[in-house]
Protein backbone atom coordinates (compact mmCIF):
# COMPACT_ATOMS: atom_id res chain seq x y z
CA UNK A 1 0.00 0.00 0.00
CA UNK A 2 1.30 3.35 -1.10
CA UNK A 3 2.11 5.98 2.20
CA UNK A 4 0.53 9.14 2.34
CA UNK A 5 2.40 12.23 3.61
CA UNK A 6 0.93 15.35 5.03
CA UNK A 7 -1.24 16.65 2.33
CA UNK A 8 -2.75 13.43 1.18
CA UNK A 9 -0.31 12.58 -1.62
CA UNK A 10 0.67 9.01 -1.76
CA UNK A 11 3.63 7.51 -3.22
CA UNK A 12 3.02 6.18 -7.31
CA UNK A 13 2.17 2.34 -7.01
CA UNK A 14 3.84 0.20 -8.32
CA UNK A 15 3.36 -0.89 -12.10
CA UNK A 16 0.68 -3.85 -12.51
CA UNK A 17 -0.89 -3.47 -9.65
CA UNK A 18 -3.63 -5.99 -8.68
CA UNK A 19 -6.51 -3.96 -10.27
CA UNK A 20 -9.34 -5.97 -7.70
CA UNK A 21 -7.23 -4.07 -5.02
CA UNK A 22 -10.80 -2.41 -3.50
CA UNK A 23 -12.36 -5.31 -3.89
CA UNK A 24 -10.12 -7.47 -1.87
CA UNK A 25 -9.65 -4.84 0.73
CA UNK A 26 -11.49 -1.83 0.93
CA UNK A 27 -9.68 -0.43 4.15
CA UNK A 28 -7.03 -0.26 1.44
CA UNK A 29 -7.87 3.04 0.06
CA UNK A 30 -4.42 5.42 0.20
CA UNK A 31 -5.48 8.56 1.32
CA UNK A 32 -8.37 9.90 3.42
CA UNK A 33 -9.84 11.45 0.49
CA UNK A 34 -9.92 8.66 -1.59
CA UNK A 35 -11.76 6.61 1.75
CA UNK A 36 -14.05 9.21 1.76
CA UNK A 37 -15.21 8.65 -1.88
CA UNK A 38 -14.47 5.08 -1.98
CA UNK A 39 -12.52 5.01 -4.63
CA UNK A 40 -8.88 5.69 -5.75
CA UNK A 41 -7.41 8.63 -7.08
CA UNK A 42 -5.64 8.13 -10.21
CA UNK A 43 -4.92 10.89 -11.62
CA UNK A 44 -2.98 12.09 -8.57
CA UNK A 45 -0.22 9.50 -9.78
CA UNK A 46 -0.36 10.14 -13.66
CA UNK A 47 -1.96 13.05 -14.89
CA UNK A 48 -1.92 11.92 -18.59
CA UNK A 49 -4.87 9.38 -17.08
CA UNK A 50 -6.98 9.56 -20.32
CA UNK A 51 -9.54 7.68 -20.99
CA UNK A 52 -8.54 5.34 -23.81
CA UNK A 53 -10.80 5.86 -26.84
CA UNK A 54 -10.18 2.54 -28.36
CA UNK A 55 -11.58 0.52 -25.17
CA UNK A 56 -15.41 2.57 -25.67
CA UNK A 57 -18.20 0.63 -26.32
CA UNK A 58 -20.46 0.22 -28.97
CA UNK A 59 -23.41 2.02 -26.20
CA UNK A 60 -20.71 4.79 -25.77
CA UNK A 61 -20.17 4.90 -29.65
CA UNK A 62 -23.69 5.58 -30.14
CA UNK A 63 -24.39 7.49 -26.95
CA UNK A 64 -21.49 10.23 -28.11
CA UNK A 65 -22.59 10.03 -31.59
CA UNK A 66 -26.49 11.01 -30.63
CA UNK A 67 -25.01 14.21 -28.26
CA UNK A 68 -22.78 15.11 -30.91
CA UNK A 69 -19.99 15.07 -28.28
CA UNK A 70 -16.25 14.66 -29.48
CA UNK A 71 -14.32 13.32 -26.77
CA UNK A 72 -16.37 11.84 -23.68
CA UNK A 73 -17.34 15.21 -21.78
CA UNK A 74 -18.70 14.97 -18.21
CA UNK A 75 -17.73 11.13 -18.63
CA UNK A 76 -14.23 11.18 -18.23
CA UNK A 77 -14.44 11.68 -14.45
CA UNK A 78 -16.64 8.56 -14.13
CA UNK A 79 -14.64 5.67 -12.94
CA UNK A 80 -15.10 2.47 -11.43
CA UNK A 81 -15.05 3.30 -7.66
CA UNK A 82 -15.72 1.29 -4.78
CA UNK A 83 -18.03 1.03 -1.81
CA UNK A 84 -17.90 -1.00 0.83
CA UNK A 85 -15.65 -3.04 -1.23
CA UNK A 86 -18.20 -3.90 -3.74
CA UNK A 87 -17.26 -1.93 -7.26
CA UNK A 88 -19.65 0.94 -7.41
CA UNK A 89 -20.41 4.29 -9.54
CA UNK A 90 -20.66 7.26 -8.12
CA UNK A 91 -23.82 9.61 -9.24
CA UNK A 92 -23.27 13.27 -8.56
CA UNK A 93 -26.87 14.01 -9.65
CA UNK A 94 -28.08 11.32 -6.64
CA UNK A 95 -25.23 12.31 -4.24
CA UNK A 96 -24.55 8.53 -3.81
CA UNK A 97 -23.57 5.44 -5.15
CA UNK A 98 -24.72 2.76 -7.90
CA UNK A 99 -23.47 -0.65 -7.06
CA UNK A 100 -22.72 -2.85 -9.54
CA UNK A 101 -24.37 -6.46 -9.53
CA UNK A 102 -22.34 -8.90 -7.39
CA UNK A 103 -23.53 -11.24 -10.96
CA UNK A 104 -21.74 -8.69 -13.31
CA UNK A 105 -17.98 -9.78 -14.65
CA UNK A 106 -15.59 -7.45 -14.63
CA UNK A 107 -13.36 -6.56 -16.90
CA UNK A 108 -9.25 -6.86 -15.84
CA UNK A 109 -7.99 -3.44 -16.19
CA UNK A 110 -9.20 -0.41 -14.96
CA UNK A 111 -9.78 1.38 -18.33
CA UNK A 112 -11.94 -1.21 -19.51
CA UNK A 113 -13.77 -1.01 -15.71
CA UNK A 114 -14.07 2.58 -16.56
CA UNK A 115 -15.66 2.29 -20.02
CA UNK A 116 -17.85 0.09 -18.26
CA UNK A 117 -19.36 2.53 -15.44
CA UNK A 118 -19.82 5.68 -18.04
CA UNK A 119 -21.91 3.38 -19.59
CA UNK A 120 -23.42 1.80 -17.12
CA UNK A 121 -24.08 4.53 -15.43
CA UNK A 122 -25.65 6.31 -18.16
CA UNK A 123 -27.91 3.32 -18.47
CA UNK A 124 -28.75 3.89 -14.61
CA UNK A 125 -29.43 7.47 -15.51
CA UNK A 126 -31.66 7.30 -18.28
CA UNK A 127 -34.02 4.21 -16.93
CA UNK A 128 -36.99 4.69 -16.39
CA UNK A 129 -37.96 2.32 -14.32
CA UNK A 130 -35.87 4.13 -11.64
CA UNK A 131 -37.88 6.18 -9.31
CA UNK A 132 -36.61 9.34 -7.60
CA UNK A 133 -38.43 10.51 -4.21
CA UNK A 134 -39.64 13.93 -4.25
Amino acid sequence: MAKSDKNGKADAPAKGGDVDKYLKDAAGLDTDREKVIGQHIGYRYDVNLLPDYDKLTPFLKDYMEFMGWDDLNWLEDVHMGYEAGQPAIFDRNINGWVRIPKSMKLPDNQQDRDMLARELLIRFQTSPSIRFMS
